[in-house]
C-alpha cells in the first residue's frame, strides 16, 4: 500500500482491510512512519518513538492501525511521559495507563508519542523541551494545544486518529486549529487511571483527534468505562456509541452564541464558521435561534478556570520535582509564573472557585430546559501564528526578578489574571465551560477561512448527550464532507 491509498482510509478502514487480509499491519507501519519520516521535520509532531513489531495476530476492533499517543497523561511501560516537560523527559513510567491498555487490547501498533505544551498548560504546543508543533495547513500557525501534536499527526495523514485529552479544551481547540473532529466526552466516562482517579476535579477527560465521526465514536467505545481504580462507574449507554453514526437525530433546537465577555468581539471568521453551521442545521430541519446573551456567566467562568489552573499547575511541578528531583531550571519560565500563583492562591479562594463550579453547570442547565444543543464557534480567531504568545522581553526580565526574588506572589494584588485571560483565553473563550461544567462537546470542521485556514465550530450537550452529539456530527458530516480535505505541507 502506497501513501495515497492509505489515507483514503480511515481508522475503521484500515482495520476492515486488515481484517480482510487486504493489507498487514506491518506493511501500515511502514507507510505511516515513512510518511511520519518526511513530514515530521517540519511540523515537529512526534516526540518520542514507541518500539512496534505487529503481528499477524493482534485482534481487537482497531487490530493492526498505527496509532500515536499524547505524551501527558498516556503513559507507555518503559518509556518517559515527559508532560512537555524537561524535568521528566527522562523519567520512565513503570505501567501502561489505563487508557493506553484499551488501545492496544484494541490493536492498535502504538509507534510515538506526540507534541504538547508543558504540562499541557496553553492551547498552543510550543514547549522548550520539544519545540513548536506547526499546523500543516499552514506551517507558520500553531496547530493548537495542547494535544497539538496529535491534531498536526492526524492533519498531515501520518495517523487517520491519534490520543488526545481535553482538560480545558485540549482536544476541541486542536481539532478546529487542524480541521478534525474533536470529541470531549462528558465528566468520568474513560479513565485517567490506574496512578490518578480523575485529574482536575474530573474537568479533564480522555479521548482522541480524528478525520471522520465513526472513529471519534468507535474510539469512544474501545476506551470509556470505569476502572477498578477510578472514582466512580460512570453512566453507560444502552447501544455502542458507533452504532448512533447515521441515526436521525431528530429536529433539534439549537441556541447559538458568538461574542463572549472575554473576547466581545471575535473574528469575522468565526462569525462566518458558526454562519456556515447555522445554514447547514437549517436546511436540515433544526430551529437555530441566536442568543441575545451567553447561558452562563462566561467571564466568571473564565477567572474560575484559571485560579483552579494555576493551582493544579503549582502541584504539578511540586510533583514533578518529588519524582525527578529536578530544579527549577528544568521549567519554563510562563510555568514557574503561574505555579506561583498557583501556590499564592488562599484555600478559601481555591475552594470558592471550585464549588461555584456548580453555579455555572445550575445555569448552563436551565439552558437546556429550552435547548438540545448549544452552538458556539470552537475559536473566536483563525490559528494564531507560531510564537505570539511569547513574553516580551521586558516582561521576560521582570518575571525572572519575581521568580528569582520569591516575590511573584505580589501578581496577584495586580491586573495580570485579567490579561492572562485576555492573551491567553482571548482566541480560545468557548471550550472551558464544558469542562467546568462536565457535559459534553465536539468541535467539527465545517469551516475554512479565505486563507484556507480551518476553523471549526462546538456543539455543547447536557449530560449523557455523546450520543446526541454524534448523531448530529454523522449528519453534518454527510451534509458537508471534510475528511478528503488534505492539508499540503509546503
Amino acid at each position: 500500500m502506497d501513501f495515497d491509498e492509505y489515507r483514503k482510509h480511515d481508522a475503521t478502514g484500515l482495520a476492515q482491510l486488515v481484517a480482510a487480509k487486504e493489507v498487514s499491519a506491518a506493511e501500515l507501519l511502514t507507510v505511516a512512519r515513512d510518511r511520519a519520516a518526511a513530514v515530521n521535520p517540519r511540523i515537529n509532531a512526534i516526540v518520542r518513538d514507541v518500539p512496534a513489531s505487529p503481528s499477524d495476530d493482534l485482534t481487537g476492533p482497531f487490530a493492526g492501525v498505527p496509532f500515536l499517543i499524547k505524551d501527558l497523561g498516556q503513559d507507555y511501560a518503559g518509556l518517559p511521559t515527559s508532560n512537555g516537560s524537561r524535568s521528566l523527559s527522562r523519567h520512565p513510567v513503570a505501567a501502561h495507563s489505563t487508557v493506553v491498555q484499551r488501545w492496544l487490547d484494541a490493536g492498535l501498533v502504538i509507534f510515538g508519542k506526540t507534541n504538547l505544551p508543558e504540562f499541557g498548560a496553553k492551547a498552543i504546543s510550543e514547549s522548550a523541551v520539544w519545540g513548536p508543533a506547526r499546523n500543516p495547513w499552514d506551517l507558520t500557525r500553531t496547530p493548537g494545544g495542547s494535544s497539538g501534536g496529535s491534531a498536526a499527526a492526524v492533519a498531515a495523514g501520518i495517523v487517520p486518529c491519534a490520543g488526545a485529552n481535553d482538560g480545558g479544551g485540549s482536544t476541541r481547540i486542536p481539532a478546529a486549529c487542524c480541521g478534525l473532529v474533536g470529541l470531549k466526552p462528558g465528566r468520568g466516562l474513560t479513565p485517567f487511571g490506574p496512578d490518578t482517579a480523575e485529574m482536575m476535579h474530573g474537568a479533564a477527560v480522555q479521548g482522541v483527534v480524528s478525520r471522520t465521526v465513526r472513529d471519534t465514536a468507535a474510539m469512544l467505545d474501545v476506551i470509556c468505562g470505569g476502572e477498578p481504580s477510578g472514582p466512580y462507574t460512570p453512566g453507560m449507554p444502552a447501544e455502542a456509541f458507533a452504532s448512533n453514526v447515521g441515526v436521525d437525530p431528530g429536529k433539534l433546537r439549537i441556541g447559538v452564541r458568538v461574542p463572549s465577555a472575554i473576547t466581545p468581539e471575535p473574528h469575522a471568521e468565526a462569525y462566518a464558521a458558526v454562519a456556515s453551521a447555522v445554514r447547514v442545521l437549517t436546511d436540515l430541519g433544526h430551529h437555530v435561534e441566536e442568543l441575545p446573551e451567553a447561558p452562563f456567566d462566561d467571564a466568571a467562568l473564565a477567572r474560575d478556570f484559571l485560579l483552579t489552573w494555576f493551582v493544579n499547575l503549582a502541584w504539578k511541578v511540586a510533583d514533578a520535582k518529588r519524582v525527578s528531583g529536578a530544579p527549577d531550571i528544568a521549567f519554563e519560565r510562563d510555568t514557574l509564573l503561574m505555579a506561583a500563583l498557583g501556590r499564592a492562591t488562599s484555600p478559601v479562594d481555591y475552594v470558592d472557585a471550585v464549588q461555584r463550579r456548580h453555579e455555572h453547570t445550575r445555569r448552563l442547565s436551565t439552558f437546556f430546559e429550552s435547548y438540545d444543543l448549544l452552538l458556539t464557534p470552537s475559536l473566536a480567531t483563525p490559528p494564531p501564528e507560531v510564537g505570539a504568545f511569547d513574553l516580551p522581553l521586558s516582561l521576560q526580565r521582570a518575571t525572572d526578578v519575581l521568580l528569582k526574588t520569591r516575590t511573584a506572589r505580589l501578581l496577584r494584588y495586580t491586573s495580570i489574571l485579567d490579561d492572562m485571560i485576555s492573551d491567553n483565553l482571548g482566541w480560545v473563550p468557548y471550550t472551558q465551560l464544558a469542562n467546568i461544567t462536565g457535559r459534553p462537546a465536539i468541535s467539527l470542521p465545517l469551516h475554512w477561512t479565505a486563507d484556507g485556514l480551518p476553523l471549526g465550530v462546538q456543539f455543547v450537550a447536557p449530560l449523557a448527550g455523546e450520543s446526541l452529539l454524534i448523531r448530529l456530527a454523522a449528519q453534518l458530516e454527510e451534509a458537508l464532507p471534510w475528511a478528503d480535505r488534505m492539508a499540503v505541507i509546503r
